[in-house]
């Protein structure tokens, strides 16, 4: 019997949140927690923010992600410029090692898709393919 759109639905959710997991899991710096490596990834796909954007890109209270900024910067993946024009207003930036640490992240990801992309036959591989593409579209909504 063929499974319904909410059941399709409900499996489409599991497979990629269990994927997304594993995936999260492949990180360079196996102490940054995912909601601090989205920081840096957005930084590093978006460049520089200040603190209140950035706090709206990623869904939280501007408290929380100077929090969060404040971490990253001890750690020494960004840092905080302040603007020479107005010096209310301060960017947040990357800095080389918080770069190397984003590009480490996505290569270790990569590589782990790329393992387990081969493990799968050619049909298997052309239908993740297909699929990508359609949630990319469904993403876009």
């Amino acid at each position: 019997m063929p499974r319904t759109i909410a059941e399709q639905s409900s499996d489409l959710r599991m497979g990629t949140f269990r994927l997304a997991r594993r995936l999260r899991a492949e990180k360079s710096d196996d102490d940054l927690s995912d909601g601090q490596f989205s920081v840096l990834a957005a930084l590093f796909t978006h460049g520089p923010h200040t603190l209140s954007s950035l706090a709206e890109r990623e869904r939280v209270s501007a408290p929380s992600m100077n929090r969060t900024v404040g971490f990253l910067e001890e750690l020494g993946y960004l840092t905080r410029v302040t603007d020479s024009e107005d010096k209310r207003r301060v960017t947040i930036t990357l800095t080389p090692s918080g770069t190397d640490t984003v590009k480490a992240t996505v290569k270790k990801r990569d590589a782990w898709l790329t393992h387990a992309l081969k493990a799968l036959s050619p049909e298997d591989r052309a239908t993740i393919a297909d699929a990508a593409a359609i949630m990319q579209r469904m993403a876009e909504r």
